[in-house]
């Protein structure tokens, strides 16, 4: 089978790789219809470092159960599935306390312990727990909507969450990605009344505003933090959801802060300490987020996707085959794509 394979910066490739298959019973074997290339994805892309191992790239997925291990008892050959970011077993202490992604027999897809989704066919471990049944055919109309529930709408979600987004309040998005885009979806599902946009891609603007954003800022550093502070009310917004994951969109969140409010961060972070740790003290600010439990919001989001409350899937820009891979990974990395979908 063919499957997407990173060999250093700029290198991916599309290879013949052995075919994926079962080897534990409670897995899964899934042949892939549609994945994606991740903005995560662009980090490895950009700086793996020399003699780091090849990885078979891709964690968000949808596709159909080709076959199923002996202990395998929720999933049927045929069955359309959305595969989360994360593997995990659904029964232990996390993942009752829905952290699927902290589960303690779990892991994430695309590294170089697990093959990843942007392939013809994978193997999805613990898969009672990990994927997910959709109710409809393979070719449904709302496939690309269904396809951020693997990773960026669910992402999004998780953001608003940790920044304990609320109805009436004010919220601020950094980063105009898919992932932030998608967070301004689920900033106004979740009721903020104003949603600042921080970001200056004129078609991820015009996406954010079809969202439900109602101001956008173009600055950056300080001169974002004056101009969020003035809409806000010379205040700060009670929530920031920052969606990138540098030190600098961190400094600007707690810079934009309320005192007394919240900072969801998701964005995979590129520093070892929180910059502005002082200032956040002072204000009272709560940080939280971390890798979002996908899994545990496909049910709640769901519903929104199939009665069409929610449009995440336009997000992708750009669909390409698997051979075109390459030029995916470029489009996205020089922004000229938002996000990519894969069709094998």
């Amino acid at each position: 089978m063919r499957a997407t394979v990173l060999y250093g910066p700029g290198d991916v490739r599309v290879e013949n790789v052995p075919d994926a298959r079962l080897i534990e019973p409670t897995d899964a074997l899934v042949a892939v219809s549609r994945a994606c290339i991740c903005g995560s994805d662009l980090w490895p892309y950009k700086l793996m470092k020399p003699g780091e191992p090849a990885r078979r790239m891709g964690h968000e997925a949808i596709g159909v159960v080709a076959a199923v291990g002996s202990g395998v008892r929720t999933l049927k050959v045929g069955h359309v599935v959305v595969m989360p970011f994360a593997y995990s077993d659904g029964t232990c202490a996390f993942c009752h306390e829905g952290l699927h992604t902290s589960c303690v027999h779990g892991g994430f897809f695309g590294t170089v312990e697990l093959p990843g989704a942007q392939a013809e066919a994978l193997r999805v471990p613990l898969a009672d727990g990990t994927l997910f049944v959709l109710p409809v055919g393979a070719d449904d109309a709302l496939m690309a909507s269904l396809l951020t529930l693997s990773d960026v709408m669910g992402t999004g979600h998780h953001a608003a969450r940790a920044a304990k987004v609320a109805r009436g309040k004010t919220a601020a998005v950094i980063g105009d990605g898919a992932v932030g885009l998608c967070a301004v979806i689920a900033a106004r599902r979740l009721g903020a009344e104003q949603i600042i946009m921080i970001g200056h891609h004129p078609d991820r603007i015009a996406l954010a505003k079809g969202f439900g954003a109602t101001d956008v800022v173009k600055e950056r550093g300080e001169e974002a933090v004056a101009r969020v502070r003035a809409l806000a009310g010379g205040l700060g917004v009670h929530s920031v959801l920052e969606c990138v994951g540098t030190d600098q969109a961190m400094r600007t969140a707690i810079g934009i802060g309320r005192p007394g409010g919240a900072v969801g961060r998701v964005g995979v972070p590129h520093y070892e300490a929180i910059p502005g740790s002082e200032p956040a003290f002072y204000n009272n600010l709560t940080i939280g987020g971390g890798p979002a439990p996908v899994r545990a919001y496909i049910q709640e989001l769901l519903p929104d996707v199939l009665e069409g409350k929610i449009e995440p899937g336009r997000v992708f820009d750009r669909v390409i085959g698997l051979d075109e891979v390459h030029d995916g990974y470029r489009a996205m990395n020089e922004r000229e794509a938002i996000k990519v979908m894969v069709k094998p």
